[in-house]
């Protein structure tokens, strides 16, 4: 580990072993919005607390790019705690004693559900880019195969943030009668221009790269670390601030007192950023990091429904809390409002509020006060209109 990164804050310890792996397998084909059929199709995933008697108390989280369904608890590739654990488990906000909570990984990702990795049953051969193109509709229509899977007819809530929040939508606008509440997190209903640019840049450096094999690099024993190291590095900056990339690194230099004049790390910035990319190909597949970006540059709520985004809306039952971040360039607070225009329009049951934050896009997934503060509210709102009770009051 460089030397800054060793200085920073140790993070809070693991939350333990990981719970069992989950694997449900479709009973029958996937047809894709492509046209295409997918089969088999196995969805890896987690739950966490218990299903009530009414089936009423399941709460859907969705994952973002490189998340996980480890979303509360220890991964069992990286080690780490879960990736939203000050949000989900026993007494949290989402409490696992009230909520029987859901997290799957994508399909077309790399950490147990189908995707470019697994094996063809065609071939005998991993998939590589004889994958299908997936989209957020094809990932949402498996997620509610394993919601029927798992008896649930109607969610209480599905929450997410970044590609979370697109699949929230997508959940939202595409079974409303199966969401009660809806909690799209520092998103938009469509990839912007600038957004599709930086996933270019990212699957560029990966396809650039000598070991990436045209995609069949898991035949050839090889993996393109150093593409997929760029493009996490490039990925990464957007999620940040500049004022949270300023004031954790500055300008200082690394482990040095002196301008080397040459082309290794002399920037803090510039050894975590390498950090980054590196750490990251130890966890994720080249080839899924090429089809999860292209599905969200494929989400477009409003193309989906004549141009008009208040389309995407008409009649809906579902409660809506929408949440941005004030320093959110990935994902601006306007298209948080673009979408709260069109709930409005149809007269929908929306709430909003634009947290204040200098800590970037990654604010859904760190320590914020008002955000946290925010999602308990709605929670809590959402749950008593239910008729699932108050929350029990913290000892």
């Amino acid at each position: 580990m460089p030397p800054d990164l060793a200085a920073q804050p140790a993070p809070p310890p693991a939350s333990g072993p990981p719970l069992q792996d989950l694997r449900w397998t479709l009973e029958s084909p996937l047809v894709l919005q492509s046209g295409e059929t997918l089969s088999p199709v196995t969805m890896a995933y987690q739950t966490y607390g218990a299903l009530n008697a009414a089936r009423s108390n399941a709460v859907l989280v969705t994952h973002a790019l490189t998340g996980d369904q480890y979303v509360a608890s220890t991964s069992p590739i990286t080690g780490k705690r879960g990736w939203w654990e000050d949000l989900v488990g026993p007494g949290r906000i989402i409490d696992t004693n009230r909520f029987f909570v859901i997290c799957a990984n994508v399909l077309g990702g790399c950490i147990g559900s189908t995707g470019p990795k697994e094996i063809n049953p065609a071939t005998g051969r991993p998939w590589g880019l004889r994958f299908p193109v997936i989209t957020i509709r094809d990932m949402v229509a498996a997620q509610v195969r394993l919601v029927d899977h798992l008896g649930i007819d109607k969610l209480f809530c599905v929450i997410g943030g970044s590609m979370g929040a697109m699949q929230v939508l997508e959940w939202a606008t595409r079974y409303p009668q199966r969401v009660f509440s809806a909690v799209p997190i520092a998103g938009s209903y469509r990839h912007s221009a600038q957004n599709i640019a930086f996933h270019e840049v990212g699957r560029q450096a990966i396809m650039a790269d000598p070991d990436w094999c045209h995609g069949n690099y898991l035949e050839e024993n090889k993996v393109p670390k150093r593409g997929l190291a760029v493009a996490r590095m490039a990925a990464h900056i957007t999620y940040l601030s500049e004022v949270a990339l300023h004031r954790k690194f500055g300008r200082r230099l690394q482990d040095r007192q002196a301008l080397t004049y040459g082309f290794d790390a002399d920037f803090q910035v510039e050894s975590y950023l390498r950090h980054q990319g590196y750490t990251f190909v130890d966890r994720f597949d080249a080839n899924s990091y090429l089809y999860i970006t292209r599905a969200m540059d494929y989400f477009d709520l409003a193309q989906e429904n004549g141009g008009i985004l208040a389309n995407a809306f008409k009649g809906t039952p579902v409660r809506y809390c929408l949440i941005s971040f004030s320093s959110d360039w990935l994902f601006p607070t306007e298209e948080s409002r673009a979408i709260v225009r069109a709930l409005n329009a149809v007269a929908a049951n929306v709430s909003f509020v634009e947290v204040e934050s200098d800590k970037g896009h990654d604010a859904f997934l760190l320590d914020e006060p008002e955000f946290h503060q925010t999602l308990q509210g709605f929670i809590d709102g959402s749950a008593e209109a239910l008729g699932l009770g108050a929350r029990a009051a913290k000892p």
